[in-house]
C-alpha cells in the first residue's frame, strides 16, 4: 500500500473532473497509505492513530480499482492521482486534519 503511494509521486495527475465521492476515497487512501507506512517505520507521530494496516490497504486497493472501473483511467493515471495526493498531504498538517474524516469513511466500508 505504501509503496504503491510512494511510486505515485513520480506520476502526473491527470487531468480529469472526479466526483467529490471519488476524490474524497483517493484522498484517505493515501492518507491510510502514509499513516501505515509510518506504524511500520515506528513513527511516533502515527502511533497517534489507530493501527491502520490490513483494513487501510484493502481500502487502498479497492478504492483504486473502483476509481478505474468508474472512469475508465490506467493504472498509471490512478497513480497519477494518487501522486497528488500524497504531495497533498504532506503539507504542514493536512494529514491529522484529513485522518479524523477518513477514519469513518473506513469504518462505513465496512472493512
Amino acid at each position: 500500500m505504501a509503496s504503491l503511494a510512494s511510486t505515485a509521486q513520480a506520476q502526473e495527475p491527470p487531468k480529469l473532473n472526479l466526483t467529490i465521492e471519488q476524490r474524497t476515497a483517493l484522498r484517505c487512501s493515501v492518507a491510510f497509505a502514509l499513516v501505515a507506512e509510518g506504524q511500520a517505520r515506528g513513527d511516533a507521530a502515527m502511533t497517534a492513530y489507530p493501527a491502520i494496516g490490513e483494513r487501510g490497504r484493502e481500502f487502498f486497493v479497492r478504492t483504486s480499482a473502483r476509481i478505474m472501473d468508474e472512469t475508465g483511467l490506467s493504472r498509471d493515471a490512478v497513480a497519477g492521482l494518487l501522486g497528488a495526493e500524497v504531495e497533498s498531504l504532506r503539507e504542514e498538517g493536512a494529514l491529522d486534519r484529513a485522518m479524523p474524516p477518513c477514519m469513518l469513511l473506513l469504518d462505513a466500508s465496512g472493512l
